[in-house]
C-alpha cells in the first residue's frame, strides 16, 4: 500500500518542475508573438494633425550610434559665414548690459521653415513601458558623461530666430564648432533627445513659465529654438516690457512665459548703473513681478544665483540685517550665501502658499560659470574646446555651497510642501553636468570684436545651439514620468 503514495510524492515534484521547464517554451511560441502583434498594430505615436506649418524632425535617437556624417543643418548654417548677415532681418540687439535687458523676441514673417529633417517613429506604448522600468530602476538622470552625438545640432542661428545676439556664437565667428557634438549619457540609462511634437502633445492646453535671471532666459530661447522645428509661437505678451513676455502656440494652445528677476525676491538696485551698483534685497518679500501672476500657470521652472555675488543690503521686515561687500561700521558683513538661502526659501514658502495653484515646480539648479586665468573683469576667460569628463573636475568653494543651498531648501520646501497637497515639487539638477562643459559658453564670441560690452569673454551664459539644450531633455523626460 506504500507504494502508491510513494509514485504520487514523487508526481507532486516532478509536475512542477516540468511546469516551469516548458512555461518559457509556451510563452516564446504563443504569448510574445500576440504581444507584440498587438502593439504593433496599436497607432505608434501619432502625429494626429499635422498642419501644413509643421516640420518633419531629424532622427532623435537616444542611442549613441550615430552617423558620422556632418549634420545637414549645421552645414547650411556654416555654407555663408557671413556671420554679421547671418540673421540680418531680425533688429539689432546692440545692448551692452545684457544681464538687464531682456529684448523682445519676434519671430520674422519670411524666416525658414523648411527644414528637411525626419521624425523618428517610437511606439507610444513601449515609451511609457520603457519610462516606468526606468523610474523603478531609480536612474539618476544627473549622473553621466557628456558622449558624442554627431547628429547635433536640431537647429541653428539660421533656422532659429530666438536666439539672444550675446549667446549667437555661430553670428560671431566661434571657429570651433566641436562644442555642438555632445549629448548627456546618464550612467544607469538613456536620456532621450528632445522631441519637439511629444512635448507639445504632453503640455497641450497648458502653460509654463520661467523665472529667474539671464541664464533662465538661455533655458527659455533653447526650447522656443527645439520647438521651432514643429511651430513658431506667436507673441502673447500682456505688457510691452521685454522682460516680461509671453508666446502662445496656437495649435497646442500652449503658453510660455518668461518673467525677469535678478534675486526671487524684491529688491531695488541703487547706486552708479553697472557693473558697480549694489541692491538692497527685501529677503522676506517674493518679487512682485512674479508673485502676483505665477498661480496661474500649470509648470513654474525657478531658477537664480548669479546675482547674489555682487553688493547688497539685505533686509527682513523692513529693517537692514547686514551687507554684503559694503564695509559699513554697525552693518554686519554675511556672506552671499546667507542672501541666496533666504531668498529661496522665502520663494518655495511663496508658491506652496498659493491657495490655487496645484502645478508642477522645478528648481533648476546652478549652472557654474568657468572663468581661467582671472575673474570676469580681469582678463578671465574660457577657451576650452570639449568637455570634461566627470573624473577630470568637481564641484568645490562657492559653486558646491550654492549647489548644497539649493538642495537643503528644495528638500525643506519638499517637506513642507504638504500644505498645499495639489502642487508637486522637481528638481532639475544640471549643476554637475554643466560643470562639465566649459566649452559651451560664448567667450568673445557674443558680440563684435569692437563692441564695449561689459563682459567681454562670457563665460556664464551658453552658446546657442549648444550645452543647455540638454536641460530640455531633462524637462521633457521628468513630464513624461507623470504622465
Amino acid at each position: 500500500m506504500e507504494l502508491p503514495v510513494t509514485k504520487l510524492r514523487i508526481g507532486l515534484v516532478i509536475f512542477p518542475l516540468v511546469l516551469l521547464t516548458i512555461a518559457p517554451i509556451l510563452y516564446l511560441l504563443f504569448g510574445y508573438p500576440l504581444y507584440y502583434s498587438s502593439s504593433s498594430s496599436s497607432s505608434i505615436y501619432k502625429h494626429l494633425s499635422i498642419s501644413s506649418s509643421e516640420k518633419p524632425l531629424p532622427s532623435l535617437s537616444s542611442t549613441s550610434n550615430h552617423s558620422s556624417g556632418p549634420s545637414p543643418l549645421l552645414s547650411s548654417s556654416l555654407s555663408s559665414l557671413d556671420h554679421d548677415e547671418t540673421l540680418s532681418s531680425q533688429p539689432s540687439l546692440d545692448d551692452n548690459d545684457y544681464d538687464d535687458t531682456y529684448h523682445g523676441l519676434q519671430p520674422p514673417p519670411s524666416f525658414r521653415k523648411d527644414i528637411p529633417i525626419s521624425s523618428s517613429n517610437v511606439d507610444h506604448q513601449e515609451k511609457e513601458h520603457r519610462r516606468k522600468r526606468r523610474k523603478a530602476k531609480g536612474c539618476d538622470l544627473f549622473s553621466g558623461e557628456w558622449v558624442p552625438n554627431p547628429e547635433a545640432p536640431y537647429y541653428t542661428n539660421t533656422t532659429c530666430w530666438a536666439i539672444h545676439e550675446h549667446q549667437n556664437c555661430m553670428k560671431y565667428g566661434r571657429p570651433d564648432l566641436g562644442f555642438l557634438k555632445w549629448r548627456w549619457k546618464p550612467k544607469e540609462c538613456d536620456l532621450p533627445l528632445f522631441d519637439p511634437y511629444e512635448f507639445l502633445e504632453i503640455v497641450r492646453g497648458k502653460s509654463m513659465a520661467f523665472v529667474g535671471d539671464s541664464v533662465n532666459r538661455n533655458h527659455v530661447q533653447s526650447l522656443i529654438c527645439l520647438l521651432s522645428r514643429v511651430e513658431d509661437p506667436e507673441d502673447d505678451s500682456r505688457q510691452q516690457d521685454f522682460n516680461f513676455q509671453r508666446w502662445k502656440y496656437k495649435t497646442y494652445n500652449f503658453t510660455v512665459a518668461t518673467f525677469w528677476t535678478t534675486h526671487l525676491v524684491r529688491s531695488e538696485e541703487n547706486g552708479p548703473a553697472g557693473p558697480n551698483s549694489f541692491y538692497n534685497l527685501y529677503l522676506d518679500e517674493p518679487d512682485p513681478s512674479w508673485a502676483s501672476q505665477i498661480s496661474e500657470f500649470d509648470y513654474i521652472i525657478i531658477s537664480s544665483g548669479q546675482w547674489f555675488f555682487r553688493p547688497l543690503f539685505l533686509y527682513d521686515k523692513q529693517k537692514m540685517i547686514g551687507c554684503l561687500y559694503c564695509y559699513i561700521p554697525g552693518v554686519r558683513n554675511v556672506g552671499a550665501h546667507f542672501a541666496y538661502r533666504r531668498a529661496l526659501r522665502t520663494t518655495f514658502k511663496t508658491i506652496i502658499g498659493l491657495e490655487n495653484f496645484k502645478g508642477d515646480v522645478f528648481l533648476r539648479t546652478f549652472a557654474p560659470s568657468h572663468f581661467e586665468n582671472g575673474e570676469w573683469d580681469k582678463g578671465g576667460n574660457c577657451l576650452r574646446t570639449r568637455p570634461f569628463r566627470s573624473n577630470e573636475t568637481e564641484l568645490e568653494g562657492m559653486n558646491l555651497e550654492t549647489h548644497n543651498i539649493q538642495l537643503d531648501e528644495f528638500r525643506i520646501a519638499k517637506r513642507d510642501r504638504n500644505k498645499n497637497n495639489g502642487l508637486t515639487l522637481r528638481l532639475l539638477d544640471v549643476t554637475q553636468m554643466m560643470l562639465l562643459r566649459p566649452d559651451g559658453h560664448p567667450s568673445r564670441f557674443g558680440h563684435k570684436p569692437e563692441d564695449k560690452v561689459i563682459l567681454y569673454n562670457d563665460c556664464v551664459h551658453w552658446c546657442l545651439p549648444g550645452p543647455v539644450d540638454s536641460w530640455n531633455d531633462f524637462l521633457l523626460e521628468m513630464l513624461k514620468i507623470e504622465i
